[in-house]
Order: structure tokens, then C-alpha cells, then sequence
């Protein structure tokens, strides 16, 4: 199956007015577990702690 390369935003950081962390990931294309964005909790170097990375589009 395809897979798509997705782009994963730090959420809290933006909110807070701090710079942001990014990372890339990997999705199947026609998975029908994950219609939505993709959520993780990823690694933030600026904050200093695990927060919530959202799929950006």
C-alpha cells in the first residue's frame, strides 16, 4: 500500500508563543483506523517535555 510522508506540529508551543518542533512520519494512505489527523505525543526540545503533535495539512 501508498504510504504519504506527513508533517506533525507541536500544538502547545504555539499557543504559548514559543518556537515550534516539527517531525516527519509516515501514514497509509487508505487506512480507515485514521480518517482524522494524526496525533502523537512527540518530544518538545523548546519546552522541555513530551506535548501533543498534530498532523498539519
Amino acid at each position: 500500500m501508498a504510504r504519504d510522508i506527513i508533517t506533525l506540529e507541536c500544538t502547545e508551543a504555539t499557543a504559548e508563543g514559543k518556537p515550534v518542533s516539527r517531525y516527519t512520519s509516515t501514514r497509509n494512505k487508505k487506512s480507515l483506523n485514521t480518517p482524522g489527523r494524526l496525533e502523537k505525543k512527540k518530544y518538545n526540545p523548546n519546552l522541555r517535555r513530551h506535548t501533543l503533535h498534530r498532523e498539519t495539512k
